[in-house]
């Protein structure tokens, strides 16, 4: 069974926003620096640390 990646990332984001019930400005803010990070210089810096 093969599932789209963003299918699996909504799913566990979704499960996991539910059972741990982070505050709503944290979840904003991880989703915005991700977003601002891989569209910037630092995404050279950062995929090698990521990989």
């Amino acid at each position: 069974m093969e599932v789209p990646l963003w299918f699996a990332l909504l799913v566990v984001g979704v499960l996991g926003v539910k059972l741990v019930r982070p505050p709503l400005w944290l979840v904003l803010v991880l989703l915005l620096g991700g977003y601002l990070i891989a569209d910037s210089l630092l995404a050279s810096v950062v995929d090698p640390l990521v990989k």
